[in-house]
């Protein structure tokens, strides 16, 4: 088994440490166009993400489980040296393109990853605002299994993603040098992504890199400011509540059905989706009756 660090438990003092940065920043020097801090939105966040790690242990269990019956069968091995662990970082960040997207347009997934997105604000907390139900993400990383990559190895790989996903939740950060913005993912494009604007809607959804946004027709890139959230934004900040709204939705969705290919599309169509209204009945005049002949 590879012994990798956990990234994720090595880098929570920094994100700790940027985030009080981040929050005096704006206490100190005010910005009219920021979306800022708000207390209860960014305790909200940290609870989110706190409640994350404890689901995530139980998560792992049965993903473990199946990664592990995934690795044995298969006769491929790739060696964990620092030019595979290299490649490996593109090749998970590809899956991660696809998960993440698919996260958007298929409901039951949106159901997990809406909470990342149902904060109003964009700072280092919101990055925290993790789901507690990221049991949906496993069969899009199943390829590399069973090509060959260790289980331990994916999860370093996914840690390492996470880590450097944090830095780009920030309006303190403007566009970098044209290079850069063009290869990895920055916080101009991650703003984007969280925008709930319809030209910035379902765009952006690379974590290192940017080019797989690019290469697949999602790339959008930022032109006017952001205004963040959900096309239909929840007013709570109970964190059992931002982390199951969706969910209840759905339910109640599906108790409303009036068909099965209703509650198949209430589950596994995108979020917005809205069955075709039923044809209005017509009707048809009643027939006059015939006359009768004079004399009958």
């Amino acid at each position: 088994m590879p012994n990798l660090p956990d990234v994720v438990l090595w880098s929570i003092p920094a994100f700790v440490l940027l985030t009080v940065v981040e929050a005096v920043s704006y206490r100190l020097h005010p910005d009219e166009d920021s979306a800022g801090y708000e207390t209860k939105d960014a305790a909200t966040s940290i609870g989110m993400g706190l409640g994350s790690l404890v689901f995530d242990l139980l998560w792992k269990i049965p993903i473990v489980a199946i990664y592990t019956a995934v690795y044995e069968l298969t006769p491929l091995r790739v060696p964990t040296v620092w030019w595979t662990v290299l490649l490996l970082v593109v090749a998970q960040d590809f899956f991660y393109y696809w998960s993440h997207r698919g996260h958007h347009v298929i409901r039951i997934l949106w159901a997990c990853h809406v909470v990342h997105h149902s904060s109003r604000k964009f700072n280092l907390s919101t990055a925290l605002r993790q789901p507690w139900t990221s049991l949906t993400s496993w069969p899009f990383y199943l390829p590399m299994i069973a090509c060959g990559v260790h289980p331990a190895v994916l999860a370093f790989l996914s840690s390492v993603s996470l880590v450097y996903q944090f830095w780009i939740h920030t309006e303190r950060i403007g566009k970098l040098p044209r290079p850069l913005e063009f290869v990895l993912n920055t916080p101009s494009h991650h703003r984007v992504h969280h925008a709930s604007q319809g030209s910035y809607l379902d765009r952006n959804f690379g974590g290192i890199l940017i080019v797989w946004d690019r290469l697949f027709g999602s790339f959008a890139a930022e032109v006017e400011r952001p205004v963040y959230g959900l096309t239909k934004n929840i007013s709570t900040y109970n964190p059992l509540r931002v982390a199951t709204h969706e969910y209840v939705a759905i339910a109640r969705d599906l108790r409303a059905a009036r068909s099965w290919r209703e509650r198949a599309g209430r589950v596994l169509r995108g979020p917005g989706w809205q069955p075709e209204p039923e044809p209005a009945a017509v009707t048809v005049p009643a027939a006059a009756p015939a006359a009768v002949p004079a004399g009958e």
